[in-house]
């Protein structure tokens, strides 16, 4: 190990991260050449492929460092988008069966399932991001300001992504996917940072829309085929890592440019992807209301990304360092006054969004200063329970059945893998913002209580 491994936990939540292998990956993460500082993990830790999910670590650029897929993920992307609203629960409840009729008829979801086929589109986007997308028709240029990166990664080479990637995600931007991917109604069931939720336009007691979703197919097969070039080429560059799915070269090589080209690309369909479904739900609220979209308010409070790595400039032991920071199922996290946040945000820190589960709920935080994890959060309550140990404990229709006596409107894409992302199945997602909070790497601002659900 280059650098001791540090977990932010209470004793519960590290007690679950040592019933599976994530504290291992964590000690893995410590041998990548580069790495500076620690390896990191998150409240929300478990086991993933090469680096735990909630894993967050950093590599000199200058110095050899590495970047390594394994620390990004197949889901590159993979993010959180929240849209707030004027409607309050009671206008939600009084239109609840038409606004979840029409978000189950507009917004694609399950297993390889797809919505928009334009090629042309697609190419577009892969360059451009949610620029692309807004030029087609979709969504308003607001978003882009309260966007992460306005939308767009930089230095994305569409022409670097595999004619398979482009087969397998050439039918599905504008979809939500499968798994613990989701589309949720909720309302803000509490306030405990006033100054921050009036920055970001929640009150309590309003509706919002949350989404979560990446770069589907195209993503994960840009991954697969990246590993697959970084294992061949470890011997040539003298690496050798503990664990084969710790596949990384220098970000420097000739294949790091090309796997970050590849993965800009996959995250500019990313936030298209998550740019369209926030136009598709605003125009299901509309459409299933009655309500004008203008009278809705439905605007964007933040989009940010948790599968990423990004080459930022950072300091280490006092010196300002290019790093390439590695944060997969770990979102930014960046304080008050950091130059990468929309300006009538600057003075409150950055949305953080921390999706629960299914009938619990979700937390928006807020970015500080000080963070000890390169402006690094939690980017959700982190799984207890692998798919098939939740599929054993109840049935689909048993976990519908629960939600909707809870009050929680259910659209499954399949009732047979809805138990797959029950609430059981996740940590306590107050905890981790708790810990988050506690250990300085965000603040808490607004709770928010689900009221309706489209599951992938």
């Amino acid at each position: 190990m280059h650098v001791p491994g540090i977990v932010f936990a209470s004793e519960a939540l590290l007690a679950s991260a040592a019933e599976d292998r994530a504290l291992d990956q964590v000690a893995n993460v410590a041998h990548l050449p580069g790495i500076v500082e620690a390896s990191f993990a998150m409240p929300d830790i478990h086991w993933g492929y090469g680096f735990p999910i909630g894993g967050v670590a950093a590599t000199d650029v200058a110095a050899g460092g590495v970047v390594s897929p394994g620390g990004v993920g197949f889901d590159i992307c993979c993010g959180v988008r929240l849209l707030r609203s004027a409607l309050s629960e009671a206008d939600f409840r009084a239109h609840r069966d038409g606004i979840m009729d029409q978000l189950d008829r507009r917004i694609p979801r399950g297993l390889g399932k797809g919505a928009i086929a334009s090629r042309a589109l697609l190419v577009d986007v892969l360059e451009r991001g949610a620029h692309a997308a807004l030029e087609a028709g979709f969504g308003t240029e607001r978003d882009l300001d309260r966007c992460e990166e306005h939308g767009r990664s930089a230095g994305a080479d569409a022409s670097s992504i595999s004619e398979r990637a482009l087969l397998r995600g050439g039918g599905q931007l504008g979809s939500l996917g499968a798994g613990n991917h989701f589309l949720e109604v909720q309302v803000v069931d509490r306030v405990v940072d006033p100054a921050a939720a009036k920055a970001f336009g929640l009150v309590e007691g309003a509706v919002t829309v949350m989404i979560h979703c990446g770069s589907r197919g195209l993503g994960h097969q840009t991954c697969t085929d990246h590993l697959r070039t970084m294992g061949a080429a470890m011997a040539r560059h003298g690496i050798s890592v503990p664990d084969r799915q710790l596949a990384c070269v220098p970000v420097g090589s000739a294949e790091g440019r090309s796997y970050l080209a590849a993965m800009a690309a996959a995250a500019n369909f990313a936030w298209a992807n998550r740019h369209i479904l926030a136009h598709e739900a605003r125009e299901a609220f509309a459409a299933g209301s009655g309500i004008a979209l203008s009278d809705l308010e439905m605007d964007l409070v933040y989009d940010v990304a948790h599968n990423l790595a990004k080459v930022e400039v950072h300091h280490v032991e006092g010196t300002p360092k290019e790093l390439c920071v590695h944060r997969k199922g770990a979102t930014r996290a960046f304080g008050p006054g950091h130059d990468a946040l929309p300006e009538d945000l600057r003075r409150v820190g950055q949305p953080v969004l921390v999706p629960g589960s299914m009938g619990t709920a979700s937390w928006v935080l807020r970015g500080v200063e000080g963070n000890p994890a390169f402006g690094s959060a939690a980017h959700g309550a982190g799984r207890v329970m692998s798919r098939k140990q939740a599929q054993r404990t109840e049935s689909g229709r048993q976990v519908r059945a629960d939600l909707e006596s809870g009050g929680i409107s259910v659209r499954p894409g399949s009732v047979k893998l809805l138990s797959e992302e029950a609430p059981y199945a996740y940590k306590d997602v107050d905890a981790v913002a708790e810990v988050c909070e506690r250990a300085g790497l965000a603040a808490r601002v607004a709770r928010l209580r689900p009221l309706g659900v489209v599951k992938g």
